[in-house]
């Protein structure tokens, strides 16, 4: 079965991209197309980037970058919850992002954002970076706002049509990572 991974990009106290995630986490748990994982930067001890070495030669010195690679390298695709910090996506997610790059080819990912425009400014910058790591980002995306989908900004309250747009991430997500599969076996049999 495909394995997506919701990658938890925010790891600021008192964060609303946990309420984000878990609802994203619940909703696709309910599809039964995938398996689905919650995975959160705060379980993962990332410094700021550490490895002398660039992460495109695969050589990783430091047990944490080994772990995470593991961890990324489990799935099949990925949904990015990401906040909007000043028109881009959070510090700890561009790191996390960096420490590895093998591990994300070939895959496919799809975007789960919330902000004052709806975090729409983050995941237009994860979508270049997604170009650079190889991995196919699907049109469709999720966009929550501070302002109308969260009462007071902090309490997630989402509007029902938001549930529509995810389904139709998922549909794109799970399809693009199948598909995918295919060009990732032979570079996973030459390293075999």
């Amino acid at each position: 079965m495909t394995k997506i991974a919701i990658i938890l990009g925010s790891t600021r106290p008192g964060r609303n991209g946990e309420a984000v995630a878990k609802w994203v986490l619940e909703h696709a748990n309910a599809r039964g197309d995938a398996d689905y994982e919650l995975v959160d930067l705060l379980d993962f001890t990332l410094p700021h980037l550490d490895e002398a070495i660039p992460a495109s030669m695969g050589q990783y010195q430091n047990e944490h970058t080994r772990e995470w690679a593991a961890k990324v390298a489990e799935f099949d695709g990925y949904v990015f919850v990401t906040p909007e910090y000043n028109h881009s996506t959070s510090g700890a997610l561009k790191n996390a992002i960096d420490f590895v790059y093998g591990e994300w080819n070939n895959k496919a990912a799809g975007f789960v954002s919330y902000g004052s425009v709806g975090g729409t400014r983050a995941v237009e910058h994860l979508r270049l970076i997604m170009g650079e790591l190889q991995i196919a980002d699907v049109r469709a995306q999720v966009a929550f706002s501070l302002a109308t989908d969260f009462r007071n900004y902090s309490e997630f309250t989402p509007a029902d049509y938001h549930e529509g747009n995810l389904a139709t991430m998922l549909d794109q997500l799970n399809a693009w990572s199948t598909a995918l599969a295919s060009v990732r076996q032979p570079a996973e049999a030459v390293a075999a």
